[in-house]
């Protein structure tokens, strides 16, 4: 393996002269930076990272952990931290926690063995002490889909209660009072935030969900074609209904036509989230867009800021807003 000293001894430096140029620093002359810069090129010299992060106890790395990349939920959140990482010149680490809790520990764990200056955690089952502990030995921790006011400097988040209020507002405007909604069995803030904001938004125009109304399923296109066949055993009425997301949106519909019912003139179907499949089926699914790629592009800029402790960061909360995308799988009363 070529070194930094066989480096110099090719081209008639020091070490530190060689140091200087990889690290584009200054007090080399143009020349000289020239001749060093081609040795490098033809010896094939690496700088060996590791070393280095030994030394400086930090690797300009930014780590993800989520429950599981291969959703397409997460895997847009790890492209918006992938850009940021890209743009401040960090490498990216990425891990699963596969939705258990000593798996989500052992991988940030694992990002802290690899000198991690920053890591966005999707934290799903971890307790708040837990996470606040965590915050407080990892300067560079930001928490993303999560709000915990005791680190709400460190929390990226979504409002779901107004979101879910305005996606029942819109169908409610539609001319739409019998309502029906398919949600997550997971045990999460998400789920019940977004219940809440349907309720209130019913509340505020003198509505109620009817008794049964509400079935929670697997947040999968599975779950949202078995929560519909089970609204419809039932013999539950709604002329709309409200998924937790879009998979168990477009789940939904295949369970609706599959009944013989049509979306939207018999059934509207609103979804979350505004992933590429909502676009891609048939109808194209009415849904809120979720943020998230722009939500952990900010949150890994917040965890590199905050892992560099010269730096003074505001402290303040980062609470984002989501917004209606209207397509085809809403329909007037």
């Amino acid at each position: 393996m070529v070194t930094i000293k066989d480096v110099a001894k090719v081209a008639g430096v020091s070490t530190a002269t060689v140091s200087r140029v990889v690290h584009n620093g200054g007090h080399v002359g143009d020349a000289c930076r020239a001749r060093v810069k081609k040795v490098i090129d033809e010896l094939g010299y690496r700088p060996n990272t590791n070393a280095q992060a030994l030394v400086k106890k930090s690797t300009n790395t930014i780590g993800v952990v989520t429950p599981k990349l291969s959703m397409s939920f997460f895997g847009t959140l790890a492209c918006g931290v992938e850009k940021a990482a890209k743009e401040q010149n960090y490498k990216l680490l990425m891990s699963n926690s596969l939705y258990e809790t000593q798996s989500e520990i052992d991988a940030i764990n694992s990002l802290r063995d690899h000198h991690c200056d920053a890591i966005i955690l999707h934290s799903e089952y971890s307790d708040e002490k837990t996470l606040i502990d965590l915050a407080e030995k990892i300067p560079g921790l930001v928490l993303i889909n999560r709000y915990i006011p005791k680190i709400a400097n460190r929390c990226v988040w979504l409002d779901n209660v107004s979101a879910a209020k305005q996606a029942t507002q819109y169908l409610l405007d539609k001319g739409h009072k019998d309502l029906a909604v398919v949600t997550s069995i997971y045990q999460n803030n998400d789920p019940a935030s977004r219940l809440n904001g349907i309720k209130e938004a019913m509340a505020i125009n003198d509505l109620t969900l009817s008794k049964g109304a509400v079935v929670e399923g697997t947040a999968n296109m599975e779950g949202g074609e078995q929560a519909v066949k089970e609204l419809l055993s039932k013999g539950i009425k709604f002329t709309a209904l409200l998924a937790y997301n879009d998979l168990m949106a477009i789940g939904a519909m295949h369970a609706l036509f599959d009944a013989g019912l049509r979306v939207p003139q018999d059934v509207s179907v609103i979804g979350f989230d505004n992933l590429a499949i909502a676009r891609a089926c048939r109808p194209k699914l009415t849904t809120m867009h979720y943020p998230v790629e722009e939500m952990a592009h900010y949150a890994a800029e917040l965890a590199i800021n905050l892992s560099d402790t010269s730096k003074s960061v505001a402290n303040r909360t980062h609470l984002f807003l989501s917004d209606i995308v209207e397509r085809d799988s809403v329909a007037e009363i």
